[in-house]
């Protein structure tokens, strides 16, 4: 059987307060792809941080990708322009298939599902557009989506370290009482005016944290 050579993508961030939104594109042949699964690249969910900033280096180095990185201060301003999330996101995968595309030639790309399939199709630009594009659940178990899932959450992690290297404290990750922790010593540090600048404030933590 011919091995389709396809892209693959996926998200990070999506489901946490602090931190930017990161869509990445990975386009895997028949070689690159033996060599990722010969690396024990898998749904990110289920690596280390730092094995999957390590395998990150070795996506890079052997496959034509791309990687959306979305600050907060910019999340923020396209989520109230769409208010929808899986517009947003939608946007976000047509762009990393979209630059993929610019130098490589692929008729197919997968994601994993998040919404109607119209939303990424109508998102894709001149290049996008003939593209054969599916979404389907834990899309992960595909060698392409699970190295954009790796690139993506590696992608997530260094943007997170640059944060706090930046503001002097620890961001926790996903939406528990350690996130609302960390917002109010960020409050406490910064005020309240700049916590905007490192969250996603569509999220109901925000507001939470406000009336505290």
């Amino acid at each position: 059987m011919t091995y389709i050579t396809h892209i693959g993508t996926d998200e990070s961030g999506k489901g946490d307060f602090f931190g930017p939104l990161v869509i990445a594109g990975v386009m895997v042949n028949e070689k690159n792809a033996q060599y990722f699964l010969d690396l024990g690249i898998k749904d990110s969910k289920k690596l280390s941080d730092k094995k999957m900033l390590s395998m990150a280096v070795e996506i890079k180095k052997n496959a034509p990708h791309s990687i959306i990185a979305i600050s907060n201060g910019k999340y923020n301003e396209l989520y109230n322009n769409m208010r929808n999330l899986n517009k947003l996101l939608a946007w976000g995968h047509a762009r990393a298939i979209e630059n993929i595309l610019e130098h490589s030639t692929c008729e197919y790309a997968l994601s994993d599902k998040f919404g109607d399939e119209s939303l990424i199709k109508s998102a894709l630009m001149d290049k996008g557009r003939s593209i054969r594009l599916e979404q389907m659940c834990k899309a992960e178990s595909d060698i392409a989506v699970a190295a954009a899932s790796v690139l993506a959450r590696a992608t997530f992690v260094q943007k997170m370290q640059d944060m706090e290297n930046t503001y002097g404290i620890k961001f926790q990750k996903g939406c528990s009482n350690l996130v609302k922790d960390a917002a109010k010593e960020f409050i406490a540090i910064h005020g309240k005016d700049k916590l905007k600048e490192v969250c996603k404030t569509h999220f109901k933590t925000y507001n939470e944290i406000l009336t505290i």
